[in-house]
């Protein structure tokens, strides 16, 4: 029997059919390919559109990615180390000594080579929510590192998918920032109380020479809630139940002074709160406490001491106590946890008194240190509007 497995022209045939079979896969494949290919091609331009259009819907709405701010950021402190952190705000309490560490920051501004951003808006403390984005995505823009300082009131930058600067503030006994801020608003400080009259013609003369017992057992708008209801929305934030008296309002500013403030000081023991903000800042606040003793400094300002203040009689204080009980009840929170920090740290308090009681206040006027006198905003808050987002950068 013949082996035509080994036949030349059975092997030929065989070879021709094999190559023809291979051909015509490679023709199957190709075509496939190129209707993939084709798919493919189409898929791929269909979402980089939809990708460019996002980017510029994005763009429109929210600023630059943060990817190429970073990219700035970087690119412009090439070669520098920066601190952390390297973003703070100063949301300053009005009468609670923030003229006084403003013009401190302005000489460690100098001195350290840090931005500092001061504005001189003092009657907007409380933002719509355009003007909040506006706000804060300005002030992510600002070179770092950078202390921005503003009158109002907390600002979640999270809440908007913007990176949280650390924030640190200064209180001050609640009857005492209101008795600082009645007397100024009437009679100035000692630059001139004619001056001031000047800058306040608004002011008739029965407001300003009210007496302020009267205002207080009157029960005067300037002397009751929810005008007493001052310090607490600066921590609470901009949800309109922050300006509403009750518990709500302060126990969401005791958890955002927990969760966003690296320090919370108070006015009453000043110097400690310098001496631990140079402790936590350094690269902001370093020697903060030799510039503040010195001679030089106070006479910057050695003519601001409020005029013609007095305290009010027992009875209109035990009063006027009872209305600022949340109030109170917030500030005692914010004495305590500083001074459990200052403990951390191992600072002795000064303070033996651990609950505000009424029969202290007649003293308070000689135990609290008088700072710097700030101008104040006004409690009736001008509507200040789009043109905000434009005038909040005041470069000192």
């Amino acid at each position: 029997m013949k082996n035509y497995s080994s036949s030349p022209r059975l092997n030929n045939h065989s070879a021709s059919h094999s190559t023809d079979r291979n051909s015509r896969k490679r023709f199957w494949f190709l075509a496939l390919g190129l209707r993939f290919s084709l798919r493919d091609y189409g898929f791929c331009m269909a979402t980089l559109l939809l990708f460019c259009l996002g980017s510029l819907f994005y763009q429109l709405n929210g600023g630059p990615p943060k990817v190429l701010l970073e990219i700035r950021q970087y690119l412009g402190v090439f070669g520098q180390e920066l601190p952390f952190p390297s973003q703070v705000i100063y949301n300053r309490v009005g009468k609670c000594g923030s003229r006084t560490v403003v013009l401190l920051l302005r000489i460690l501004a100098e001195k350290h080579q840090f931005n500092l951003v001061s504005s001189d808006i003092h009657n907007k403390t409380r933002l719509t929510k355009h003007e909040q984005v506006d706000l804060m995505r300005n002030i992510s823009t600002i070179p770092q590192p950078f202390l921005y300082t503003r009158h109002v009131h907390f600002l979640n930058f999270t809440r908007f998918r913007i990176e949280q600067p650390v924030y640190i503030n200064i209180i001050r006994d609640p009857i005492n920032r209101f008795l600082s801020n009645y007397f100024f608003r009437r009679f100035g400080d000692w630059r001139g109380e004619q001056n001031h009259l000047i800058r306040t013609p608004q002011m008739k003369d029965d407001e300003r020479y009210l007496d302020i017992n009267v205002c207080i057992m009157e029960n005067y708008p300037e002397c009751s809630n929810p005008r007493l209801f001052y310090i607490v929305p600066y921590f609470c934030g901009q949800h309109p139940q922050c300006r509403e008296l009750g518990v709500w309002a302060v126990e969401r500013a005791k958890q955002n002074v927990i969760e966003n403030f690296l320090l919370v000081g108070i006015l009453e023991e000043l110097e400690d709160v310098l001496l631990l903000l140079e402790r936590l800042l350094p690269h902001y606040f370093s020697d903060v406490l030799t510039i503040y003793k010195s001679p030089a400094f106070w006479k910057m300002g050695n003519l601001t001491g409020t005029v013609k203040k007095h305290m009010p009689t027992l009875e209109a204080l035990q009063v006027l106590y009872q209305r600022m009980k949340y109030e109170y009840d917030f500030y005692n929170f914010i004495r305590d946890q500083f001074h459990l920090t200052k403990k951390k740290i191992g600072l002795k308090s000064t303070s033996q008194n651990s609950a505000h009681e009424p029969d202290f206040l007649r003293e308070l006027a000689l135990r609290t240190h008088e700072p710097l006198e700030e101008e104040e905003e006004e409690e009736e808050e001008e509507d200040v509007g789009q043109e905000d987002a434009n005038i909040w950068l005041v470069q000192p």
